[in-house]
């Protein structure tokens, strides 16, 4: 049980690192949806675009050289060669993609429509986002929990201390001061959220400068070749996975109407803010258990810890998606401030179910990246990128954004499925689905009764939840007595 005391430990402070910078982050949401900074919906559905091309193009810089530098690091006895050779790849390739994009950047800006001023701080985010890939990887590698989420919660509070900063506080004094007038300037909200972003990326690549001041230089091109070999597929699967979780925004910009495109889009990105709460736990869960993954892969058994570590994240995340169902309508006015937002509220159990069943996948995810079988990764996520445009492709111009939501979830559901079935071919473990099953199919079941038929009723909803967390109680009490004994 040791190790299991580990990885949780690991995992809330991998949290803290994820979940807390994020519900921070949570206050950006009712500034820019508020009536003083970006009252109208398409406004908010142009920064959402752009953010959609940011998590593509992080996935792109990244090309799967982070999974492949845990693998290897692990594997090689020669650690110090495994972290120059990743360092010195992505240093090469990060710095070839800003010269370009620089070069080409009003080519760019015509061809996504999307004007060059932001195109131009984007470009310099991305530089310094991929500058820090290797230098978090190896903190995480080396169990360096807290240093890790140190420097990730002070990026995000400079983000957010920059955003009051230029979006309200700025605007105040610009009214009073003819100088700051001049440096405050109007309709440049969205600029600003930008530079915010790009000072916060900038203060962080600062913070982790000491990893490049002790790096030993020395670039091992045979060594790369088997990483790129192993990072290739993890590219795949990333690009398709970025497809499935964002390029539904680009799709609706393309597919919509021109006069109500970024409206749908705002409307829509603001409501799948509330499905964060079940994208916070699989995120931390995921980075706490990924090393755990690599290092136990070569102990006695270690299939039968995997089954209960899947266990433990079902159980905890139907408690999750069932509380934020429930409560969906009181958290909304706090998060999304205007009510032009909240039409799109429909989708928010589709969306929550939808990262529930991705959480699962990347739990079920262990037997092709412990058995160097990331090509499988690389096809199930296409399958899933293939299911999405398909679902959106046919159906975004009836019925907008709820396809989009039902192309999510129908994808990552498949997704799920297709890893336990090809998991269970390659590298059986011993998953407990009876147990799993009940709590994912009653979760489900009553997040659906609540809010299409109970909503507001919160009587029946708070029952229902009570009545649901006493079964997890119930059989779930046991481990939770062993896991929480010192």
């Amino acid at each position: 049980m040791s190790g299991f005391k580990s990885l949780f430990k690991q995992t809330f402070i991998y949290g803290l690192a994820t979940v807390l910078p994020r519900m921070l982050s949570f206050l950006l949401v009712p500034l820019y949806t508020s009536p003083d900074v970006l009252a109208n919906p398409s406004e908010y559905g142009k920064v959402a675009v752009i953010f959609s091309y940011f998590i593509l193009f992080n996935v792109i810089l990244a090309y799967g050289m982070e999974t492949a530098f845990f693998r290897f690091f692990n594997k090689e006895d020669d650690k110090e060669k495994v972290i120059s050779t990743a360092t010195i790849s992505l240093l090469i390739s990060s710095f070839v993609f800003f010269v370009m994009g620089l070069l080409f950047q009003n080519q760019i800006a015509n061809y996504i429509d999307i004007d060059v001023k932001y195109i131009n701080l984007v470009i310099w985010i991305l530089l310094l986002d991929a500058l820090v890939i290797i230098p978090f990887a190896y903190l995480r590698a080396k169990a360096a929990a807290m240093r890790y989420a140190t420097v990730k919660i002070a990026n995000v509070i400079i983000n957010i201390g920059l955003n009051l900063f230029f979006l309200l506080a700025l605007k105040n004094l610009a009214q009073n001061d003819g100088w700051l007038a001049s440096i405050y300037k109007p309709n440049f909200e969205i600029s600003y959220i930008f530079i915010a972003n790009l000072v916060a990326s900038a203060f962080t690549l600062v913070l982790m400068m000491p990893f490049y001041t002790k790096l030993k230089y020395k670039f091992n091109f045979t060594l790369w070749k088997k990483m790129m070999r192993y990072a290739m597929p993890v590219l795949i699967a990333g690009v398709a996975f970025s497809i499935n979780e964002t390029f539904d925004r680009i799709l609706l910009k393309e597919l919509l109407p021109a006069d109500i495109a970024d409206s749908e889009i705002g409307m829509y990105s603001a409501c799948y803010k509330l499905a964060l709460f079940m994208t916070l736990f699989a995120t931390a869960y995921r980075l706490g258990i990924e090393p755990y993954f690599f290092s136990h892969s070569d102990t006695k058994n270690p299939q039968k810890n995997y089954a209960r570590i899947l266990e433990f994240f079902v159980a905890f995340g139907s408690i999750i998606l069932l509380g934020v169902v429930v409560f969906a309508d009181v958290i909304k006015p706090i998060i999304i401030r205007s009510e032009a937002y909240w039409e799109a509220m429909w989708i928010v159990p589709i969306i929550l179910i939808a990262n529930f069943c991705l959480g699962i996948y990347h739990n079920l995810s262990v037997w092709y990246k412990i058995t160097d079988r990331t090509k499988f990764g690389a096809y199930i996520s296409v399958f899933g990128a293939i299911v999405t445009l398909v679902i959106n492709f046919a159906f975004i111009e009836t019925y907008s954004y709820k396809a989009s939501a039902i192309a999510t979830l129908v994808a990552y559901g498949l997704m799920m499925l297709l890893s336990y079935y090809f998991g269970r071919k390659y590298y059986p473990i011993p998953y407990n689905l009876k147990k799993i099953g009940l709590y994912f199919i009653i979760s489900i079941g009553l997040s659906l009764l609540s809010f299409y038929r109970y909503r507001g009723e919160y009587i029946i909803g708070i029952t229902m939840l009570i009545v649901f967390l006493g079964l997890v109680v119930l059989l779930e009490k046991n481990q939770l007595k062993q896991l929480l004994q010192k």
